[in-house]
Parts: C-alpha cells; sequence; structure tokens
C-alpha cells in the first residue's frame, strides 16, 4: 500500500464580493481516508474543493497537501500532485469505447515526440483491464461511451481519473440520477478506492453516505458544524435544524 499524504485545511475563509462562502475552515482527511461532506446548498461543499484543487484561492488559511502548499500552486501542478476530481456532471468521450477512454486517460509521457512513440503495452493494458474490472465495465469494454447507462458512464469517468494514478479523489455528487442497483455499486466501488487512496466525496443522498460506513462532515455557512458518524451527525440537534429539518 502507498504511503499517502494528508489534505489538511486550516482556517481557510474565502470572501466572493462581501459573501463569506467559506469561514474559518479546518478539514483534516488522512492518507487512505473516505470522507463524506454533507450540507445544504450553499454551504461551501463546492469551494472547499475549489480551494483544494486550486480553482479558487482563498482569502486566508492554509491548504496543504502532504509538504506542499496548494495555495501557491496552480491547477495543472496541483492535479500533477496526484489531486483528480469528478464533477456531478460525467465528462466521457461518447465516439471512444469504454477500453479507448481508459486507454486516453493514462497516466503517461505526453510530449510531441513521447505521443509519435507510444504504444500499448503489456503493464498498461494489464492497469486498464484491472481498472475496468474495479469499476465494473469490463463486459463493456469495446460498448461506446454513448451506449451506457449514466450510472456506467459515472463510473467510467471515476476509472478514467484512477488510471492517473491519484493520492486524493474528489468526488461531486456521483449518485444523483443514478437506480438503487448504481448507487449501490457506487457506494461499493468508492470504499474499495479508499484505503489505496484517499477518497473524498461531497453528496446529498444520506441513505448513500451511510452505505459508505464512514466518517461524516458537516459544512453550514462555510465551516464544519458536526462530524462524526452518520448516526452521530442525523442526531445532532443543529444538523436537525439547518439541514435535515428542511
Amino acid at each position: 500500500m502507498r504511503k499517502g499524504r494528508r489534505l489538511y485545511l486550516d482556517g481557510v475563509s474565502v470572501v466572493f464580493d462581501g459573501f463569506r462562502a467559506l469561514n474559518n475552515l479546518s478539514l483534516i482527511v488522512d492518507p487512505g481516508e473516505l470522507r463524506a461532506v454533507i450540507g445544504p446548498n450553499g454551504a461551501g461543499k463546492t469551494t472547499m474543493m475549489d480551494c483544494i484543487t486550486g480553482k479558487t484561492r482563498p482569502t486566508a488559511g492554509t491548504v496543504e497537501f502532504g509538504e506542499q502548499d496548494l495555495t501557491r500552486l496552480d491547477e495543472a501542478t496541483i492535479a500533477n500532485l496526484g489531486i483528480g476530481r469528478k464533477f456531478q456532471k460525467p465528462t466521457v468521450f461518447d465516439a471512444l469505447t469504454v477500453f479507448e477512454n481508459l486507454e486516453l486517460a493514462l497516466k503517461a509521457p505526453r510530449g510531441p515526440i513521447a505521443c509519435l512513440r507510444w504504444a500499448l503495452g503489456g503493464e498498461a493494458r494489464t492497469r486498464i483491464e484491472r481498472t475496468m474490472s474495479e469499476i465494473g465495465l469490463t463486459e463493456r469494454a469495446q460498448d461506446r461511451a454513448a451506449i451506457l447507462s449514466h450510472g456506467q458512464r459515472q463510473w467510467l469517468e471515476i476509472g478514467m481519473l484512477l488510471m492517473q494514478d491519484p493520492d486524493l479523489l474528489l468526488v461531486d455528487e456521483p449518485v444523483a440520477g443514478m437506480t438503487d442497483a448504481e448507487t449501490e455499486h457506487t457506494a461499493k466501488l468508492l470504499a474499495g478506492i479508499a484505503g489505496e487512496r484517499s477518497v473524498v466525496v461531497v453528496e446529498h443522498d444520506l441513505e448513500f453516505v451511510r452505505a459508505l460506513g464512514c466518517k461524516v462532515t458537516v459544512l453550514s455557512e462555510g465551516s464544519v458544524l458536526s462530524e462524526g458518524t452518520i448516526d452521530h451527525v442525523q442526531n445532532d440537534a443543529r444538523v436537525i435544524e439547518v439541514y435535515l429539518g428542511r
């Protein structure tokens, strides 16, 4: 198992035109940890991920991944550090097969000479086949992405991120629009990915969060409102008042 790196946010604030999207937010995700982040709309979940990936610069505070200060780096550099992000809407290449999508996403030399000389070797093929098995799409290897179900497209995009070999995976509302069976598969998939790498999942579906079986962080008005097991946060009076009671 890889050593991994800790994600560390301390006192992070983000202010947009007087609106405080994050308010002294502090969060630690240990190497290999699976963490769920929930909260009402406008709680700061997306802004938090924007700060981690370099899309948004904090007004104040610390964002570190291992020994790296992420507030000083651009988005491309942060991605190359091993931080992958999956948005709610899957972005896969419809005209390509499942196998070809994963091949395209494979972490490999990208210079012009390297690309000209690139050939899919046995080790790379093994990685693709292993990833297809991990995301549950082995039997769809030669099918075009365009004919996959919504859930399968989400799994394919997760697989494409895994081909980049990230240490940290940020996943935004992965089960929106999924069937019950797809939701169950996604919970198992993300739980299986964690351990080898850290996974942070932003989600509204509390039954899905329960299936993840991990520590839950509740955000409200840009800061941590509650943290603990799903049972703990669901029984927290503050969480019920600002989120669950709605």
